[in-house]
Parts: structure tokens; sequence; C-alpha cells
């Protein structure tokens, strides 16, 4: 008869330490497993950082800007013009009579006149270019015209003290009328519409008108040239007056 085989029954292991003991299929023991399993400690939130105040930025002050060169005006070219109220005085018209003041501040009138021949010229400005020439040329002739029985008036829009520090400047022996409003320059059509490098504006229109003892009007001369004109106007006289 046949021995009976004795079966030893297995030691049996706990689950957990089994479970250490067994290898994992990755290599990774199940402790190691576990603890990777533990949840991560939560993270703290930052500490809000308070942003910086901006500096404000210095105002910077503007440099002054630079005065512009001043340009040199471009010589006047003599103006064509027209009368101001289209009408213009012929030789043989009654003269218009006027009352003005001179440069000393005494009344002439055109009836303080009557009787006597005169030479009525319109310029401008005292003591310009032009002006100032065509004063001292009649200044220098003088003589001429007194010979002839001519009496000198010089008429412009300036002021009689104006036309006082223009004469004395230049020892002007004749009369300079101030004529302020442009009534008598209107009235003899010389205060104009020009025209200059295309720009139109009023201005007197040098122009010299010779008036008889009767008080007609003997000669007209618009748009005078300085040069030459006291010559023309003293031939004039001789046959005219």
């Amino acid at each position: 008869m046949a021995a009976k085989k004795q079966i030893i029954p297995a030691k049996k292991t706990p689950p957990a330490k089994a479970a250490a003991k067994i290898p994992s299929k990755t290599g990774v023991s199940a402790a190691k497993v576990a603890k990777a399993a533990t949840p991560a400690k939560p993270v703290k939130a930052a500490k809000p950082v308070a942003a910086k105040p901006v500096k404000a930025a210095k105002p910077v002050a503007a440099k002054p800007a630079k005065a512009a060169k001043p340009v040199a005006a471009k010589p006047v070219k003599a103006a064509s013009a027209s009368a101001a109220d289209g009408t213009l005085l012929d030789a043989g018209t009654t003269a218009p009579s006027f009352e003005l003041f001179d440069e000393k501040g005494a009344s002439v009138s055109s009836s303080s006149l009557a009787g006597k021949p005169y030479l009525l010229y319109f310029y401008p400005k005292d003591d310009t270019p032009g002006c100032t020439k065509e004063a001292c040329d009649i200044r220098d002739n003088f003589g001429r015209f007194g010979k002839q029985g001519l009496r000198v008036l010089g008429v412009s829009p300036d002021s009689q003290q104006s036309h006082a520090k223009f004469g004395k400047k230049y020892g002007l022996p004749f009369t300079l009328l101030s004529d302020p409003d442009k009534r008598l320059a209107n009235a003899y059509g010389v205060w104009a519409e020009k025209l200059n490098y295309g720009k139109k504006y009023m201005g007197i229109v040098r122009s010299s008108f010779l008036i008889g003892a009767d008080g007609r009007v003997k000669k007209v001369y618009r748009g005078v040239k300085v040069n030459g004109h006291v010559d023309a106007v003293l031939t004039d006289a001789r046959g005219v007056l």
C-alpha cells in the first residue's frame, strides 16, 4: 500500500505585502504608484503686486519760433489805373471847386485862386522817391513858373503835419494841400483803381492839371513820368495860358 503524499498548505501572504512584493509590469512598485497617486498640495495664490505709479513726464518747453527774415519788397512798377467813378476831366471843362488846408494850416480855396493860372499836381505820398524827385524838380525850376505867373499847388492825402515836414526837409517853396478824404482827388479822377503785379488796389495816380485864369482846365497830364515833366508843363503853359 502506497504511502499517502503529505500536502503542505501554502503560506498565505497578506495582500498589502503581496502587492509590495509583486513587481508591476512597468517595473515600478505598487508602493511607489500609491505614493504618486497622493493628491498634490494646493499651490498658494501669488500675492498681488501693486503696480508702481507711473511718473508724469516732465513737460518739454517748446522752442520759440525763429522770426522770419524780412523779405525785401520788389520795386513797384508804374501802375495802370482807372478813375474811381469812371469819369475823367478833359481840357476845356470847368475845374472842380475846392477848399483845403495847406502845410501851414491855412485854408486855400479855388475861389481864392480865381483870375490867376495855376498848376495843380497830385502825387501819392510825401517823402517817397518818385514824389520827392518831382517836388525837387519843381523847386529847382520854381523861378521859371514865377516868370509865367503860374502858381504851383501839390496835393496828396497826407496830413498837414506831414506836408510841413516834407516841405521843410527839401526847402519846397510852393503850397502843399492836404486831401485826406480824397474829395479833390476824386473830383479830378485821380483816386483810382491801380493794378500792380496782378494786384488791384486804390491809390493816387500821379497827375497834373494846368488851370487857366478863367477857371477852366487847359491841359491834362495823367500817369506822369517825373523825368521831363516840368519842362513839358512850362512849354505847354506858354501856349495855352
